[in-house]
């Protein structure tokens, strides 16, 4: 896992967790809501490191 995949995992968990504690998500529709959090969190990261100009690559 890179850097940007961990921040995104760091990220999706925080939100999720925000929407546990006010009732928007349950652990019975955690699963099909964790995956789409967490790609959409990666492909804005992403994009920012694009706009950066960053090549993608985890060199610190």
């Amino acid at each position: 896992m890179d850097k940007r995949e961990n921040l995104a995992l760091q990220v999706t968990k925080e939100i999720v967790v925000k929407f546990v504690e006010t009732g928007r998500i349950s652990p019975g529709n955690f699963t099909e809501h964790f995956g789409p959090i967490y790609e959409e969190v990666l492909r804005v990261i992403r994009r920012g490191d694009a706009e950066a100009g960053k090549d993608g690559r985890d060199d610190g």
